[in-house]
């Protein structure tokens, strides 16, 4: 087993530990083996940690899972297997030698080699869906996308690709000739009267286009999103690329303008750009001053009382409450319906008790969940209802 073979493990075991790890911090990993000392274990351990955690409340379960994993190596092409949390489980609350523990139980796919790992293979095979039962697709179709390793995490987001969502239409200035309508269309009248010698058989009339509501999308990209963000813009952009007018900024600790990389027909285009136009992702969030900053300087994407305001964030705020307030009641103003999308609803009988949550669930006009594929489908229909009353 080379060398590689134990740090991809090891960092797939940290996915299924909730440790959100990618290639390129384990490319950093394996860059970092060359400046330490690797008989040292505590050195390697320093180098790892630094380039593989990025939240403050995943050190003591990367430790853990350090002297577990180093202490009896994995079989090579360590299987990327769902944890035994439940979906509806929040793994920050979960104590760090049960999270080491959990990404430590073996899978079903074990028996599978390397070369043979569907997670390798999952971007090049288009029939991926054949190797889910049924009863696979409906634990993928509930689990908590915090729950997912990565070639789960990458199959859900093509599935939630495919799922669309109509806004309701409403009519708009411009009219067309049709058989109803409250005006008379006469250039249409004239036009079939010279093609019957002057006569008149019936008088078309003018209705108004419709077309559907203009949309504002606000997502926050901090470090407890993180695991939702991605796929949140990934279902976003395919599922309302039909909408007229479509405005995307993602809020951290600044406010980032995404509309131009929404343009892209390509979604893993569109991710692609969005990542490299945001400049502090995984890092915290300032509801209140980009609130402030999109109106002062994006008042013009501000299109009237029939834009839909979608606001995915899970009400962790780290500003002060009253700017929130007051920068959610200037938006109010502007805009029409102001929708929360939480994944924090994922939990039964959640309350917006942090402080941030407290002044949106005061301002916004209704709270849905978006934390799994079900919340994702459901949605559609809920904006539907929730804009006609």
């Amino acid at each position: 087993m080379t060398v590689a073979d134990n740090l991809l493990g090891f960092g797939r075991a940290l996915r299924r530990a909730g440790v959100p790890v990618d290639s390129s911090r384990i490319a950093l990993a394996l860059e970092s083996m060359r400046w330490v000392n690797l008989s040292s274990r505590d050195d390697v351990s320093a180098a790892f940690e630094t380039v593989l955690v990025s939240r403050e409340s995943d050190r003591a379960v990367f430790r853990e899972l350090f002297n577990r994993y180093f202490q009896a190596p994995a079989a090579p092409g360590l299987p990327l297997a769902p944890t035994s949390l439940s979906p509806s489980a929040d793994l920050d609350a979960t104590p760090a030698p049960q999270r080491a523990l959990d990404a430590l139980i073996p899978a079903a796919l074990a028996a599978e080699s390397a070369t043979d790992d569907p997670a390798d293979n999952a971007d090049d095979n288009p029939s991926t869906d054949a190797r889910f039962s049924a009863s696979q697709r409906e634990r993928l179709q509930q689990a908590d996308f915090r729950t997912l390793d990565a070639w789960e995490y990458r199959q859900v987001e093509r599935w939630a690709r495919d799922i669309r969502c109509v806004l309701p239409q409403h009519p708009g200035r411009r009219t067309r000739a049709g058989t109803r309508g409250s005006q008379p269309h006469w250039p249409r009248a004239l036009r079939e009267a010279a093609r019957l010698e002057g006569e008149v058989l019936r008088v078309p009339r003018r209705s108004r286009r419709e077309q559907p509501l203009p949309l504002l999308v606000l997502i926050d990209v901090s470090g407890s999103m993180e695991r939702y963000s991605r796929l949140l813009m990934a279902f976003l952009h395919a599922a309302t690329r039909d909408a007229r007018r479509r405005d995307v900024f993602a809020i951290g600790t600044a406010l980032t303008d995404l509309t131009g990389a929404f343009r892209q027909a390509d979604t893993d285009r569109m991710l692609a750009e969005a990542s490299q136009r945001i400049p502090d992702f995984a890092g915290g969030t300032r509801w209140g001053p980009a609130l402030n900053s999109l109106l002062r300087h994006h008042a013009r994407r501000l299109v009237g009382r029939r834009t839909v305001t979608l606001v995915i964030t899970d009400g962790l705020d780290t500003g002060e409450p009253a700017e929130l307030e007051a920068a959610l009641s200037g938006l109010k103003r502007h805009t029409g319906r102001l929708l929360w999308l939480n994944p924090m609803l994922r939990f039964e009988g959640y309350q917006p008790l942090a402080r941030g949550a407290r002044v949106m669930n005061r301002q916004v006009d209704a709270m849905l969940p978006v934390h799994n594929l079900d919340s994702l489908q459901s949605l559609a229909l809920s904006l539907q209802r929730l804009l006609q009353t």
